[in-house]
């Protein structure tokens, strides 16, 4: 009997680790007698259980370095140093290989990068003597039926979880360089049919709900129709329902990392297949007003086929400006009026897939505005509704209101009613008369004293009372800077 572990670190995430998920079902097939456990964060009780044979630990962004290292080091007491035993994959390992690479205290670890889509003894490097080494052949890893039982395992719940998590391609036929896709999937290649995988689930685990393929670029996959006709054929088409009992759900089709606005402008069948099935919501990425025609037009033809929740992903903090951003955003909130849809926005902020911290400051943005713009998502809880008014009220209803917003003392976007409409208006008031006098060098000279020094990782508002005493510093940017200080109060919690 061998014992295996599958480790998550402990961050939050939306969706079940499909790579343990796989690898849990390679070595249940191996040997049914196997203990393989899984367990998220270095505090599962569960990691004593057993003497392990094998851990393997999936990584996720590169932002979560800090809590993957956690894990890696628990990992090496759990096998007592034995660290062969180890076999580190994911995203962030892919990506930053070299970096995982160099770290001394890991030396001897496995790690593995991109999709497992040779042979298992291949992809995991296994020796004929190894778990599951003396099986040359065999179905890869990448295809194989995920093992949903695990995650009965933990109390961790994934915010979707009641579904078939799969793809119907890997990789994508661009190379946007803010991506990391093409270097961990590579060149778009078909996967094996939808439905193989679904009966496969329903025999194993039971029925699910919904149907949620990560498909990079489903839009542009050689097989596109056939794929839309299996999805039709497997009963998710528009208004299809799931009876479980006296309960009855809606079903849907999430392709989960969106398709691409480029080839939807240009071929209207597409938009007509997708039509087809219980896409909800369809997802468009608009990441810059250069791309404004194509992503217009898409919307426009997705609403003539009758697809009218949509959601996109807006990229910021790249080659954008905050006014490029507000634009887009307000595109939205005109074609929901116009066309009588519902679109809902997903501003991304844009991190270097190598990045350990969430640091990275575009040319155009810096950190306080940024800082600013994260705190009016979290009125909204990161999302942007087509609502008017309230997007008005959170953003502004201008692009000069949107700047002038991203300058306020964050205690005034925390407690907006107070300030705006409450007893806090005159100081709100003063503040504006002070910013309204304020030249554009001298704006741009507090939004730079605000953010600190370029090395130093986030804000340090503790700061702010140094340059308020500051003889040397500007009059009238130390008259200013004394409505920053209650900052620290009002955002004392924060992670920056």
């Amino acid at each position: 009997m061998k014992n295996i572990l599958l480790l998550e670190p402990s961050y939050k995430n939306k969706y079940p680790p499909l790579g343990l998920m796989k690898i849990a079902q390679y070595h249940r097939q191996q040997n049914t007698k196997r203990n393989i456990v899984f367990a998220k964060g270095e505090k599962d009780p569960k990691l004593t259980s057993y003497k392990w044979d094998r851990i393997y630990i999936t990584t996720l962004f590169s932002f979560e370095w800090r809590r993957t290292e956690i894990m890696i080091d628990k990992a090496i007491k759990l096998v007592n140093g034995e660290k062969s035993k180890i076999y580190v994959g994911g995203i962030s390992a892919s990506l930053m290989l070299e970096e995982y690479q160099a770290e001394k205290k890991w030396e001897g670890v496995n790690f593995i990068t991109g999709i497992l889509k040779d042979t298992p003894v291949i992809a995991l490097g296994l020796g004929r003597n190894d778990i599951g080494g003396r099986t040359l052949g065999g179905t890869p890893i990448d295809e194989m039926t995920p093992d949903y039982s695990i995650l009965e395992q933990i109390d961790y719940r994934y915010p979707v979880y009641d579904a078939y998590f799969g793809y119907a391609s890997r990789g994508c036929v661009r190379k946007c360089k803010f991506c990391g896709v093409p270097k961990l999937e590579g060149d778009q290649v078909d996967m094996p049919p939808i439905s193989q995988m679904v009966n496969d689930i329903d025999k194993l685990y039971g029925t699910k709900k919904d149907l949620v393929l990560m498909d990079n670029n489903v839009t542009a996959a050689p097989l596109f129709k056939e794929i839309i006709a299996e999805i039709r054929d497997l009963g998710f088409t528009p208004g299809s329902k799931l009876k479980r009992g006296r309960s009855i759900k809606k079903r849907r089709v999430d392709f989960n990392q969106g398709v691409d606005a480029r080839l939807l402008s240009k071929n209207p069948v597409l938009l007509k297949e997708l039509s087809t099935i219980a896409i909800s919501p369809l997802r468009i990425a608009f990441d810059h007003l250069g791309t404004r025609k194509v992503y217009e037009a898409s919307i426009r033809q997705a609403a003539e086929h009758g697809i009218t929740a949509l959601s996109n992903y807006m990229l910021y903090n790249f080659h954008d400006s905050p006014e490029d951003l507000y634009k887009r955003l307000v595109i939205n909130i005109e074609l929901n009026q116009e066309l009588g849809i519902r679109i809902w926005s997903f501003p991304m902020r844009y991190q270097p897939v190598t990045f350990k911290q969430r640091s990275f400051i575009g040319d155009k943005w810096n950190k306080y505005i940024l800082r600013s713009f994260q705190v009016m998502l979290q009125a909204t809880h990161g999302v942007v509704s087509g609502n008017p008014s309230f997007f008005g009220f959170c953003f502004g209803n201008n692009v000069d209101e949107f700047m002038n917003f991203l300058a306020l003392p964050h205690e005034f976007l925390f407690n907006r009613e107070f300030y705006f409409s409450g007893r806090g208006r005159p100081v709100l008031d003063e503040f504006m008369s002070n910013w309204n006098a304020l030249s554009e060098p001298k704006r741009q000279l507090l939004m730079t004293i605000l953010s600190g020094p370029i090395e130093q990782l986030g804000i340090r508002p503790t700061l702010y009372r140094n340059v308020l005493i500051d003889k040397t510093v500007d009059f009238e940017i130390r008259n200013i800077m004394r409505f920053y200080i209650s900052y620290y109060q009002a955002d004392r919690t924060s992670k920056d």
